[in-house]
């Protein structure tokens, strides 16, 4: 069964990728780690979090990710011995450094070959191998056959599933660091390919890749053996990680029970794209990318408000759900609620009474707490949303 590894760009965001669906979390600490905006991990959370993990039966993987100069590597052999102590279940790394200290001072740390690495090929595989690496995680710009090649090499695979592509080449980008002097390659980059530009009198050029889904392959790609489905995305939100996880791990699931249907994956390829802001396509897995696969002239995202409310508990006896307002929602409206351990459900809402007991009409206060009527049963941490789209009737 493949495991579903999520990203976790602080402690919050990893308790809600476990409760999502999520195998495995991948995570940096504050340092090392090609994220270096994200709130990221302190020593002490690392070994709670590995503790946690473990507690549910989870796995941990922490990145050490970036490309090291000599001013980079002071701490590294001390930071690979402490994660080795707290029993994380394996680090990733691109830069051979890290390999080798890991097999100088005979840690017990499994290392996942990152992406960073651009590993396209069975040769290259069997090199890393030989350096002691476990996993390798496939480059973005790999193809089927590609994955099929190099599965015969028996290593464990790990392919990107979800999220943000880069503009270069297995994200070995400069731009950042030309323009911002944000170095990209360790943890600053600027995304300055999502920027528009101005070219010859024309404006709105943009140079960036729509997103990554292979909500059509998934099917395919368990059948060739991956082992790790990866999503992308340690500085999204609880929001976006929570929904991306639901919709891959039903679609996972119902693969493996040979249920999955095209119609299951038409609805949460909406429902993916909405959360993300803009569109996603396989990119390299089937085809070389075309014009349609990158946005040349201008950005087609459109921010959206859908994440409404936090569900914090729900009285049973007297129906009544207590909920963190994330956006602006009121009275009448029709909702959808949905989490981990319940199908999606239509709602609308009929009261809405403010944390003394008072009827409101409107929500327009983010983090203020409301109290609301909802016959169906609820649970700590379900979601509400804006319902966009209806619901999906047939599994």
């Amino acid at each position: 069964m493949p495991e579903l590894l999520a990203p976790a760009g602080d402690f919050e965001k990893m308790k809600f990728a476990y409760l999502y669906g999520a195998d495995a979390i991948y995570c940096g600490g504050q340092n090392f780690s090609l994220r270096a905006n994200a709130k990221n991990f302190s020593l002490e959370e690392l070994k709670e979090a590995s503790n946690y993990a473990h507690r549910l039966g989870k796995k941990i993987y922490v990145t050490v990710n970036i490309v090291f100069h000599d001013e980079n590597l002071s701490g590294l052999e001390e930071y690979l011995k402490y994660l080795d102590s707290i029993k994380v279940d394996g680090i990733i790394a691109s830069d051979i450094i890290v390999i080798k200290m890991c097999q100088d001072f005979n840690l017990g740390l499994n290392v996942c070959l990152s992406t960073q690495a651009s590993t396209l090929n069975s040769r290259a595989v069997k090199f890393w191998q030989k350096l002691g690496v476990t996993r390798v995680v496939l480059a973005r710009e790999a193809s089927r056959q590609d994955l099929i090649n190099i599965a015969k090499t028996g290593i464990e695979i790990e392919t990107f599933i979800h999220g943000a592509m880069c503009t270069s080449f297995s994200g070995k980008c400069v731009l950042s660091n030309y323009m911002t002097n944000r170095d990209s390659n360790r943890g600053g980059c600027a995304q300055v390919c999502r920027w528009e530009f101005l070219v010859n009198d024309k404006p709105n050029l943009t140079i960036m890749p729509k997103d990554l889904n292979m909500v059509p392959f998934i099917k395919d790609q368990i059948d060739l053996g991956v082992a790790s489905f990866k999503i992308e995305g340690r500085m999204r939100s609880i929001y976006y990680v929570s929904t991306v996880l639901l919709s891959y791990r039903r679609m996972i699931d119902a693969a493996l029970n040979n249920t999955l249907t095209k119609k299951m994956e038409d609805y949460y390829l909406k429902i993916l794209n909405r959360c993300a802001n803009r569109e996603s396509t396989p990119q390299f897995y089937d085809k070389l990318p075309g014009v349609n696969e990158e946005y040349w002239n201008g950005r087609t995202e459109v921010s959206n408000q859908d994440f409404l409310g936090l569900v914090l508990d729900y009285d049973e006896v007297n129906k009544v759900a207590r909920i963190e307002v994330r956006n602006y929602f009121e009275n009448g409206q029709i909702v959808q609620f949905f989490g981990p351990n319940h199908e999606t459900f239509d709602y609308q809402i009929n009261t809405i009474y403010d944390n003394e007991d008072n009827v409101i009409d409107v929500c327009r206060h983010p983090k203020s707490i409301i109290k609301m009527n909802v016959d169906d049963k609820l649970q700590v941490n379900d979601m509400m949303r804006l319902k966009v789209f209806d619901k999906l009737d047939v599994l």
